[in-house]
């Protein structure tokens, strides 16, 4: 690549949320690679940092902008509102009705390459992505879930009519051959044509699922994972960390985390149930829990072991501490695509335990730096956590672990991936 291609990547949001983490992890590993890379955050959260880093920039960079990113959301839900079957999927379908033309920002009309993360609630709709397919620069598209190629939905958990055309949604109050899913899908169809884009997907799996969709496969799309800072994410000594943390030295720590652990999808209520076999069959040395994340701690009161809820982790140090405190991170999503929990714990040498779904077995080589168990079961679950606390070669199995995220999530391969891509498009 030229040293004078630059490439632009929008967000949402800046560090709120595994999408926005990935992004912003990708934006500092390019330019760390000598790639002129700027990131573009459409608003910022209360728990992100509030002084943005080189080369990001603020949309909503006073009160009026920010009153207009919050009033754009706020018109994004309403406009749902009607639709959604019941308030449990309120965050889970966007219709992208809202949004703001980017086209006039002077790092858009800088940009040679224009790179696409999660760019919902209110940052761009339909409309904005339409205006930017059109300046004609090449676009890639980093898929944080299934909604490029969905009618709407992030995750279709189960429903299989984007594979012709979104219909009778599961998400809607009112499913029907023509509804807001199969409106939104008819959108996408003329949206994407002749439009100058490069799907990429962190996993495999969402890459192949993208292509079984009418809206996915007409595009050239790639698998390139998340990067990790494994500089930042890397094993330390896990009783020193414990003792600065203040956490029990004689007994194993469980840990689990999400960005909002009452998420349906991340699996809460399985990780609870195989606490509850674990327990049965552990006679002794009981273990203790860590969970980071939303949350408040007499949420997590009826689990079986003493729980230490380490509420919303606001820096990356403060991550990879629990990561090397921990002996085994379990990670029980039921779809899912690359969690960003999953290779900071790998990084960290902490073996993970997770289901067989999703992008999680490109992750986790069973029995080699965790444990995979089969989708949805409890028991398998448990199975995981009982070998790793009781029988497991907990050395090696660290060894491996950090092993794994040198070799495929570093920052240096990671880079030089995109590199590759980026120089392909500006040719």
């Amino acid at each position: 690549m030229g040293p004078r291609m630059k490439v632009v990547q929008l967000s949402t949001y800046h560090t709120a949320g595994g999408a926005a983490v990935a992004a912003t992890r990708l934006h500092r590993a390019l330019q760390r690679y000598g790639i002129d890379s700027s990131m573009l955050i459409g608003t910022s959260k209360r728990q992100e940092t509030p002084h943005p880093e080189d080369g990001v920039m603020l949309l909503a960079n006073n009160f009026l902008a920010e009153q207009m990113a919050f009033g754009r959301f706020v018109l994004e839900r309403l406009f749902f509102l009607p639709y959604e079957r019941d308030k449990s999927v309120r965050f889970q379908f966007s219709p992208a009705v809202t949004g703001t033309d980017l086209t006039f920002h002077p790092v858009i009309q800088q940009a040679d390459i224009i790179h696409l993360h999660w760019v919902h609630f209110g940052f761009l709709s339909l409309n904005g992505l339409g205006r930017l397919f059109r300046l004609g620069k090449p676009i890639v598209w980093t898929m944080h879930d299934m909604w490029a190629f969905t009618g709407g939905c992030h995750y279709s958990r189960g429903c299989d009519h984007f594979h012709t055309h979104c219909r009778q949604c599961p998400y809607l109050r009112w499913p029907g051959e023509r509804d807001l899913s199969y409106r939104i899908f008819e959108d996408k169809l003329r949206l994407y044509q002749n439009a100058p884009l490069t799907l990429i997907s962190p996993s495999r799996w969402l890459r192949d699922l993208a292509g079984t969709s009418p809206l996915g496969r007409a595009f050239r799309t790639l698998a390139i994972p998340n990067p990790i800072d494994t500089d930042l994410f890397y094993p330390t000594d896990r009783n020193e960390v414990r003792q600065r943390l203040g956490l029990p030295t004689d007994r194993p720590l469980i840990l689990f985390g999400s960005f909002n652990t009452a998420d349906p999808r991340k699996g809460f209520q399985s990780f609870t149930e195989a606490l509850r076999l674990l327990k049965v069959r552990l006679n002794d040395n009981h273990p203790e829990i860590m969970i980071f994340g939303k949350g408040q701690a007499g949420d997590f009161a009826h689990l079986p072991f003493p729980v230490r809820h380490l509420g919303i982790l606001t820096t990356e140090e403060q991550t990879a501490a629990a990561y090397n405190a921990a002996d085994v991170m379990v990670v029980p999503s039921l779809e899912d695509n690359l969690p960003n929990t999953v290779v900071e714990s790998l990084a960290c040498g902490t073996p993970v335990i997770g289901f067989r779904t999703g992008g999680i077995p490109e992750m986790i080589e069973h029995r080699q730096n965790g444990y995979l168990a089969a989708v949805g079961s409890a028991e398998e679950l448990a199975d995981g956590m009982h070998w790793l606390l009781t029988s497991a070669d907990s050395a090696q199995l660290r060894e491996q672990a950090r092993q794994t995220a040198e070799k495929r999530f570093s920052e240096a391969v990671v880079a030089q991936q995109f590199t590759e891509l980026y120089t392909s498009l500006g040719q």
